[in-house]
């Protein structure tokens, strides 16, 4: 037989978490049609050369809504290995939406996922109104699968307009909501995604409408996926409530269908809490309900200078200070009296909302920009308070004014305790992934979840095999979103594939680039060992180079291709 790509003498690892074996795997039709020994002709052949032939990764938790449109490759996600990304998470999508509410919702975006206003608007042709019509348009041209999610945000302020965020949807508006949701099911959209993040503002710093809606509305909408039978539900900042309350498990319980939340994490906001949820979701998952977190194999380093920090969002005085004009943040960061107010609620007892978790030790000045300042540079804002005999609060901010809000800033809060990590990827309760593509762009990165996993929670840490870590970002992912044609090495299924060198495998350091819109700059993060990326049979990557192929296409729901082929 001849095949379209044929690649040779690889260590198959086929997302199954079965043992890893030797072969050649063939292409036809960007289908996988065989995989063992083969010899026959191919237009294309690859020499694996001993390396890994696994399925391409599924970058399961992105906000690429609005780069898709001016990067079909959806960078850097494919650059670690991932075929496919999903979208629209968070309650935070691009589509529905009116003319008139264009700027609003791209706020949104723009505020919460710290993408900045300018690109957006420079980046953005908004030629689409419904969510069908969004989905066609980014489809016309991808170099990676993207699957998307309709977001209750978008959806609520094209129901309900400017009074989204200010008051419960009057019954009319709640059945467009439904019909909305509806139409972008039945349009092939994986699913709705909602969120109960208190913490999540607009740019002109108003609560983004999805977490205003009463708990009521949340299970309305679910019950449009029982009706049409299929889909998954996403929630941004599910792990309060569902603690709280078992929220989650109640909607998915209601609806019959998955809910996908953010996130089990060790965190030091919160020390040991992460225990209490992995409890709970194993006693969950026992129940037979599939109220599922999401868990990291990254931890986070939050770089940020004070003018675009968002470390103190969650606390009223800090948060207009902080979406406010640089000369205004100078003006208030120098008055005494919003100075003390900005000590008293930094000082304030811990919430489940808390965005800053009083660690000033865990605070570091990474790149001073005076020259007296230098000296500073990798201390902690805690030992500089010390030194100075000042107020923690008082050192970052006199030295933040001094250098006209410029200061670099490192702040680690988030996975950094290894041993709490190791358990939380090894648990099958939970799901890797929540890279978080696409937002907080010039912070940090995390798409390279994939190469540290495989990098260094595998190949030097040994959490877990190979072929389990494989598994986690495949076929895990793939099926937990209902994507069930891709996430296996087996003929039938589609030709996502990745080849890596397992003794290589890892992310690059950051570095910055100009690359956005309007001049924009972002966190670049490439890996080393990702040797080949083929997305529906087709090379998109060799080497970290685009091959200038777009083979892309956006995924749809089993529910929408069962009715394409008639039921079959």
């Amino acid at each position: 037989m001849a095949y379209d790509l044929l690649i040779k003498n690889g260590r198959v690892i086929d997302g199954s978490g079965r043992p890893a074996y030797h072969g050649d795997v063939a292409v036809a039709g960007g289908k996988i049609v065989e995989v063992g020994r083969l010899s026959g002709s191919a237009r294309q052949t690859i020499e694996a050369d001993g390396r890994a032939i696994a399925p391409g990764f599924v970058d399961n938790h992105c906000h690429y809504d609005a780069q898709v449109v001016w990067d079909p490759l959806c960078t850097y996600s494919c650059h670690h290995g991932s075929t496919t990304v999903i979208i629209g998470n968070c309650s935070l999508a691009l589509a529905p939406v009116k003319a008139e509410a264009r700027e609003k919702l791209a706020g949104m975006l723009s505020y919460v996922e710290a993408i900045p206003m300018d690109v957006l608007q420079a980046g953005v042709p908004w030629n689409w109104e419904s969510f069908p019509q969004y989905m066609n348009a980014i489809g016309q041209r991808l170099g990676v699968n993207v699957g998307t999610l309709v977001g209750h945000s978008a959806v609520r302020l094209y129901a309900m307009g400017e009074e989204c965020s200010d008051r419960a949807a009057t019954d009319t508006e709640l059945e467009v909501m439904r019909r909305l949701v509806r139409e972008s099911i039945d349009a092939g959209a994986l699913g709705l995604s909602i969120t109960r993040n208190m913490n999540h503002f607009d740019i002109a710093g108003k609560r983004i409408p999805a977490a205003c809606a009463p708990e009521s509305e949340l299970f309305a909408l679910a019950d449009v996926l029982r009706e049409a039978g299929t889909g998954v539900i996403q929630c941004g900042g599910g792990t309060n409530p569902e603690l709280k309350d078992r929220l989650l498990s109640r909607i998915s319980e209601a609806c019959g269908r998955p809910i996908m939340y953010n996130t089990l994490l060790e965190q030091a906001r919160q020390p040991g809490r992460w225990r209490e949820h992995l409890k709970h979701v194993e006693e969950t998952a026992k129940q037979g309900i599939r109220a599922i977190p999401l868990c990291n194999p990254g931890s986070i380093l939050n770089r940020f200078t004070m003018k675009n920090c968002q470390v103190f969002r969650s606390m009223p005085t800090w948060l207009p200070i902080l979406q406010g004009p640089d000369a205004e943040k100078m003006r208030a960061y120098r008055n005494p009296e919003i100075r003390a107010k900005l000590r008293a609620e930094v000082d304030a007892p811990l919430g489940p909302d808390s965005t800053f978790s009083q660690r000033w030790d865990l605070m570091v000045v990474e790149e001073p920009k005076l020259a007296k300042n230098r000296g500073l540079a990798g201390k902690h804002i805690a030992e500089i308070a010390k030194a100075q005999g000042k107020h923690p609060v008082d050192a970052f901010l006199d030295l933040a004014v001094e250098e006209e809000l410029e200061t670099g800033f490192c702040l680690g809060e988030i996975n950094m305790d290894t041993e709490a990590v190791a358990q939380i990827l090894g648990s099958p309760y939970a799901v890797v992934g929540l890279t978080d593509g696409g937002a907080h762009v010039q912070f940090h990165s995390n798409v390279s979840n994939p190469t540290r996993l495989l990098g260094y929670w595998v190949r030097e840490k040994k959490i877990m095999s190979l072929e389990r870590a494989v598994q986690r970002l495949t076929f895990d992912s793939a099926s937990a979103f209902g994507i069930y044609d891709r996430g296996l090495v087996q003929p039938g299924m589609v030709a996502d594939l990745v080849v890596f060198d397992p003794d290589t495998v890892a992310p690059r350091k950051e570095d910055v680039v100009h690359d956005f819109p309007a001049n924009g700059w972002r966190m670049r993060e490439l890996a080393d060992g990702i040797h080949y990326t083929v997305v529906n049979g087709e090379v998109l990557l060799e080497k970290g180079e685009h091959t200038g192929a777009h083979p892309g296409r956006v995924l749809r729901n089993a529910g929408y291709h069962a009715s394409r082929n008639g039921g079959a």
